[in-house]
């Protein structure tokens, strides 16, 4: 998936943006699997938190230019 890409063209603003709507979406995805034990899609975690990894990483790699 070219979603590297994708996030690389974003500014440093737009990327701090990002992580915050995934940290929102993490949590509300915790908090259902914590009330109700399940989830409806549970690969959606992962796939946020994964998300979320990448627009970190490529914070880090602005701030440290």
């Amino acid at each position: 998936m070219s979603k590297k890409m994708e996030l690389k063209d974003q500014s440093v603003e737009e990327l701090k943006a990002l992580q915050e709507e995934l940290l929102k979406e993490i949590y509300t995805l915790k908090n259902e699997i914590s009330t109700t034990r399940k989830i409806e899609k549970p690969h959606l975690l992962r796939e946020k938190k994964r998300d979320r990894a990448r627009v970190l990483t490529l914070l880090f790699e602005k701030e440290k230019r």
